[in-house]
């Protein structure tokens, strides 16, 4: 057996020791390796995860942190990136059971938004101060992300656990804030399209402003006047720039 062989059959083994021993190691040393690298695992997946973790018992935990580890092809050697594989094995290879709550999937992507904002690069964006938010292109701070879940998901916990979504959905910005604590801010609707917007805008790196901003929400709300959405656009976009997730693009 070539080498390219032996170590195959390694990994495989240290995925899933239920696969016959790799040739000439013994079962200890094997023990050994799989519980190093799993271990590992399963420290950065609970980490990222606390919430979720503490709705199942130790038990079930280790069993579906295990069958990640078994079944998901990781793309990245980065640890920081196991929660976004860990996050992509449960919306596309998964099949929730029982004792799965229904908010499985919106409570991880959540948790999983808040390790963005934790772990994102600091930018040279500038922040925007007074009249700059008329005079100047707007973007998003590299630690905000916007999201809409039908679950009240900052509240879950092991004493709250919602059986059904709510009747309106909820929407939200994570961000670091000026003590580059991880935030979360709770929007309208309203606020939530726009900021979308402009993420959306600086993902197809074109240049947004107020003027383009009061354009595009005047083509979602024809009844309203232009002066109407500039009145409450842009107070709108002075507190979200006072808490640095509405910035000067570069």
């Amino acid at each position: 057996m070539g080498f390219i062989d032996v170590q195959q059959q390694f990994m495989d083994y240290i995925r899933d020791p239920s696969l016959p021993l790799p040739d000439g190691i013994e079962a200890r040393r094997m023990t050994i390796y799989r519980e190093l690298f799993f271990n590992n695992i399963s420290g950065f997946v609970s980490s990222a995860f606390p919430v979720l973790k503490s709705l199942y018992s130790a038990e079930k935990w280790q069993a579906l942190v295990q069958q990640f580890f078994v079944e998901h092809d990781c793309q990245t050697p980065i640890f920081v990136e196991i929660a976004a594989e860990f996050l992509a094995f449960l919306q596309h290879q998964y099949t929730p059971s029982e004792h799965d709550p229904i908010f499985m999937l919106q409570l991880a992507h959540y948790e999983w938004l808040e390790l963005c904002a934790a772990v994102a690069p600091d930018t040279a964006a500038s922040q925007l101060l007074g009249s700059d938010i008329q005079d100047k292109p707007l973007g998003l701070a590299a630690s905000a992300k916007v999201a809409q879940y039908g679950f009240d998901v900052q509240h879950i916990s092991v004493d709250y656990q919602p059986i059904a979504p709510t009747a309106q959905a909820h929407f939200f910005c994570v961000y670091r804030d000026s003590e580059d604590e991880v935030a979360f801010l709770q929007l309208t609707p309203l606020s939530a399209q726009v900021l979308a917007h402009i993420e959306e805008m600086g993902r197809a790196q074109q240049a947004v402003n107020v003027e383009n901003i009061i354009d595009w929400l005047s083509e979602h709300y024809p009844q309203m006047t232009k002066d109407a959405l500039f009145s409450g656009c842009l107070p709108l976009l002075q507190q979200l720039a006072q808490k640095g997730i509405v910035v000067a693009a570069n």
